[in-house]
């Protein structure tokens, strides 16, 4: 997807945030729509660094490996109809005190996990009791706020169904993978019905060359190239996917938790596919102007929203809440927040730039704070979420 504008002015001036004093001291929370609006420069930056929080992993310690830019910093989403309240780490671990949450999904989802745990270790810093749990410390990890009682975990669900490789040479990035669309993944399933907030998203898996099997029958696949397979493309296991994934979570009899569906989050490589040279080399947003919502990058929201508009409805009905954390357009315009060449996997021999991850600290900051207004908006107005949380 290119932008409509590819330069923007250099002398044009930004945007500048309104009414910053009123809203440092606000602890109101307005009813809003908080998902639409735009980035506005920000002069104070960041709430934390890669030298006061130490969670920041090198996939995503942009300062750390290089990067000398730092406007992408200072940048701050502004609802139209609102101001957005900054992230209050101590009213956040109170909101959830008592509590267990859990991010549900693949490393994207683990970003925003790590982002949170930066974001409140202003206010405290948690044990990791992961070993307790697993002995795979790198995508199942658990952490307890001892002072607030709360727990802070991800399990790792690309796919949040059954998968297996089908590839003879083993695991790569471009291997074959068998996705069983009707049986979720018990790497996750099996678990988080001890949780009370569940985070779920997915997304970029989807697009690598798959095998699509329903009641243990290969019904298809995306981009597998086997003779008689037919090729539905990746939205349609996405779809499958997400169906299974929310009706796994709405028919736990001891669920009575809240789950927030995350959007899509976009990559942004340009000047080449991501195994292909692609990059992420731009240092600010777009505008609302130069970047629209379409192309396979609509289709892919417009897919899930679907899938989780019609499971909302069942989850009612059983007196579930499921909410929607918008963020795909949100984060289309940010190019800028990505690692590209300034983050370290663990493969030192790779050498892809990275524009699907978002640097830390960095835009992906701004979920949480989404996810905070939201928390204080449901305590705040309904009965059942004041029970619940």
């Amino acid at each position: 997807m290119l932008p409509l504008s590819l330069m923007r002015d250099s002398n044009e001036p930004s945007p500048k945030i309104s009414s910053l004093s009123v809203l440092k001291n606000s602890t109101e929370v307005k009813q809003c729509n908080i998902f639409s609006g735009k980035w506005v420069h920000y002069s104070e930056g960041p709430y934390y660094d890669n030298e006061s929080c130490h969670w920041i992993i090198d996939q995503q310690n942009c300062m750390k490996f290089g990067r000398t830019d730092s406007e992408f910093l200072h940048w701050r989403w502004k609802p139209n109809e609102c101001d957005l309240p900054l992230f209050d780490a101590t009213k956040f671990l109170n909101v959830v005190k008592g509590k267990k949450m859990v991010f549900v999904g693949d490393s994207v989802g683990r970003n925003q996990m790590q982002s949170l745990l930066c974001l409140l270790s202003h206010a405290s810093e948690p044990e990791d009791i992961s070993l307790k749990y697993t002995t795979d410390e790198t995508y199942f990890r658990r952490f307890y706020y001892t002072e607030y009682n709360f727990t802070l975990a991800n399990l790792w669900s690309p796919y949040f169904v059954k998968s297996s490789d089908d590839d003879i040479n083993g695991h790569s990035y471009n291997s074959i993978m068998k996705l069983y669309l009707d049986e979720a993944d018990e790497a996750w399933a099996s678990k988080v019905e001890d949780f009370d907030i569940v985070i779920i998203s997915a997304g970029h898996w989807f697009f690598r060359p798959l095998l699509f099997y329903e009641n243990k029958q290969l019904v298809g696949c995306n981009k597998c190239g086997k003779e008689n397979v037919t090729d539905l493309g990746h939205y349609y296991g996405y779809k499958k996917a997400f169906r299974t994934a929310f009706r796994t979570l709405i028919n736990l009899r001891r669920f009575k938790g809240v789950t927030f569906f995350r959007t899509f989050s976009p990559s942004h490589f340009e000047n080449g596919d991501w195994n292909k040279g692609g990059n992420c080399i731009r240092t600010k947003p777009f505008t609302n102007e130069e970047m629209k919502l379409d192309g396979y990058i609509l289709e892919t929201y417009l897919t899930q929203v679907k899938e989780f508009k019609a499971a909302q409805k069942v989850a009612i009905k059983r007196g579930l809440k499921f909410k929607m954390l918008d963020t795909t357009e949100i984060m289309l315009l940010r190019p800028d927040g990505h690692p590209n060449n300034f983050g370290h996997g663990k493969d030192k021999n790779v050498t892809f730039n990275d524009c699907v991850h978002w640097c830390l600290p960095g835009p992906v900051d701004t979920w949480n704070e989404f996810l905070f207004y939201m928390l204080k908006l449901g305590q705040k107005s309904s009965p059942k979420l004041q029970r619940i949380f």
